[in-house]
């Protein structure tokens, strides 16, 4: 059925007048940029990827010229059997650089790589013989069969009858090294979506997949490489360009001359970049969910191509976005893995959507690139997240568990949104679920390893980074620190008279209370009838950036199981944690700095017990242990 319907609309569309097929295609062309989102979104992705520094108008100009393009193209492939070679003489012609490429070849013969990409009327150089003079080399293209045979037998006879052979590619490259051996020429189409058989590339600064086999045919047979590119000169009118790609005689060097100079080409002519097909997805490797937080393929070349661009790292062009947790210890939970990100994808340019006021805090991490607060709740809060459509995200990472979470994402146009599922639980706004296994007791494990499932199920590949942000220099005069408080959960906190009989326990040190405004009340209760020199109260007193230099300057905190516990444990200083209805084995420290956990005598390791039954005395305890090793 395929056949019939193939010549049918061939033979149409080549008796078809040239206007009115410039009006289908324009029309088809509109059609698909207009009236398809996905699809338009692909490819104001892709043109805002490769040109952010472009505005909107001309990332819009020229995917709508793209999609008229590709059109044109499709017209053209189906009308080829039915056009003779006078209509073909009017259709093409040949650049001085492509009889130049022929010329020398009639001198010297040499086996030659003919390379080019995926640009409108790409087939359209099959009927290179009739435009060039003299007699015209041996050339063989090797191309992607149909899974139809006679439709593939059909579409291969009429592409060969001016003179050119087309290479199945299902069988095998022998007679496309044959022809290069008799010094002849063979056509290959390289492009930047190999998959894992390609080669980790670069292309518009972006990580993606090249195919090898022009470089690793280069290399066996010191061939000759040219790129050939079709240049649209009016409707149906094409003018084959031509390129000498310079390079050592290494595969490699070919396979990075090649995608320099396509973004060359792109770069510097806007019409030629109209033509290029944005439509696709070029850096789909990259794009597969199961590996998405990793760079795979099957080599490596992206050493070599930042040495051959001058670059000292990768640019950061793949947007990750991270929406982090609304807790603050959950946000510095989250931390390891933000790092382990960094790590596994290095290409990544990292967004950190948060709290405002955690923003102080993000920025001294030095773990992301942007950092974009929450807006405030109000009639305007999704509108917020609708206005980020035009920014592009390519996934958005969800250490959220909740609808509002979801929708934020949902609204930024987002492809990719990665979340966790527990059972019996439903995110439909998800694009791709990590779903918890039904036998993980979250209870004996910590959140940090359940996150970190989360993300190896989408490819990381770096382990949490629990190193402290600091190292710290202590000295003997430095206060200990303490947080009475809890702002969430008042069976957190361990009751004001233990804090102050650890106080008293402790005659010979200075105290600093630390916590929110809402904590002032515990707090004052606890600092009663000290001197301010000996326990001084900041309790409300203090910003996040504040509150984290007064933790840097502590000799010891002394804790709640609290946001301000994981930030001290980030911080690297030596703290001493009081849990007891709550679960330290799911919420515990986790940076490698020196941290104590206490519960009250008879705790199950998850927690349970009543914090008042945890003595002052064996708090002051632990706390004298602990001393010595914070003196520097």
């Amino acid at each position: 059925m395929l056949l019939p319907l193939l010549k049918f609309f061939g033979r149409l569309i080549a008796s078809t007048p040239e206007p009115i097929l410039r009006a289908v295609a324009a029309g088809l062309g509109d059609f698909i940029f207009f009236f398809l989102p996905r699809r338009r979104r692909l490819i104001l992705s892709n043109l805002h990827h490769a040109f952010p520094e472009k505005p909107a108008a001309w990332h819009r100009t020229i995917g709508r010229e793209s999609c008229r393009r590709l059109i044109e193209t499709g017209l053209l492939s189906l009308a080829t059997p039915y056009l003779d070679a006078t209509r073909w003489r009017v259709i093409l012609t040949a650049s001085p650089e492509l009889l130049a490429v022929h010329a020398r070849h009639a001198r010297d013969p040499a086996p030659t790589l003919i390379c080019s990409p995926h640009i409108a009327y790409w087939e359209a150089q099959t009927a290179q013989p009739l435009v060039v003079p003299g007699t015209f080399p041996e050339f063989g293209i090797i191309y992607r069969p149909l899974d139809n045979p006679a439709t593939d037998t059909f579409v291969k006879v009429s592409r060969e009858r001016f003179g050119m052979k087309l290479l199945s590619r299902k069988e095998g490259f022998a007679e496309a090294l044959k022809i290069l051996r008799r010094r002849g020429l063979v056509g290959v189409l390289f492009d930047q979506n190999a998959g894992l058989q390609g080669a980790l590339t670069t292309l518009f600064g972006r990580v993606c997949s090249t195919t090898e086999l022009p470089g690793l045919m280069a290399e066996k047979f010191n061939a000759r490489v040219v790129a050939l590119f079709p240049r649209r000169r009016a409707f149906w009118r094409v003018e084959i360009g031509a390129a000498d790609i310079a390079h050592d005689g290494s595969g490699a060097a070919v396979t990075l001359g090649l995608n320099r100079w396509l973004e060359a080409l792109l770069s510097r002519d806007d019409d030629l970049c109209a033509s290029w097909l944005w439509a696709h997805n070029r850096w789909r490797n990259q794009d597969m969910p199961a590996r998405r937080l990793r760079l795979e393929a099957k080599r490596d070349l992206l050493g070599a191509d930042l040495a051959a661009r001058g670059l000292p790292a990768l640019p950061r062009r793949t947007r990750v976005w991270v929406r982090l947790p609304n807790w603050l210890g959950d946000v510095v939970i989250a931390l390891p893995l933000l790092r382990a990100l960094r790590a596994s994808r290095p290409d990544a340019e990292i967004t950190l959507v948060g709290k405002k006021q955690f923003l102080p805090l993000l920025e001294s991490w030095d773990v992301a690139d942007r950092y974009h607060a929450l807006p405030p709740q109000g009639l305007g809060y999704f509108f917020h997240f609708r206005k980020l459509r035009h920014e592009f995200p390519d996934v958005w990472l969800l250490f959220t568990n909740s609808l509002r979470g979801d929708l934020e994402a949902r609204l930024t146009g987002c492809r990719q949104r990665f979340g966790l599922v527990r059972p019996g639980k439903s995110r439909p706004l998800l694009s791709h679920a990590y779903r918890v296994p039904a036998d993980f007791d979250e209870r004996t494990h910590h959140q940090l390893e359940l996150w970190e499932n989360f993300l190896r199920h989408f490819g990381l590949n770096a382990p949490p980074d629990r190193t402290p942000l600091q190292s710290k220099t202590e000295n003997r005069k430095s206060r200990i620190a303490l947080i009475p408080g809890s702002e969430n959960t008042p069976a957190k906190r361990w009751p004001v008279p233990h804090w102050r009989a650890l106080i008293e326990a402790l005659p010979d040190e200075r105290f600093i209370l630390l916590g929110t405004a809402t904590d002032r009340a515990i707090t004052t209760a606890v600092a009663e009838g000290f001197s301010p020199d000996r326990v001084e109260n900041l309790a409300g007193k203090t910003d996040l950036p504040a509150f984290v230099a007064q933790l840097r300057a502590a000799r010891l905190l002394v804790t709640n199981d609290t946001g301000g516990m994981h930030l001290a444990n980030a911080l690297g200083v030596p703290l001493l944690a009081l849990f007891g209805p709550t679960n330290p084995v799911r919420t515990g420290p986790v940076f490698s700095g020196p941290a104590r956990i206490l519960q009250p005598p008879g705790c199950p390791p998850t927690g349970g017990s009543d914090l008042a039954d945890l003595t002052p005395a064996t708090v002051a305890a632990a706390l004298r242990e602990l001393l010595p090793c914070t003196l520097s």
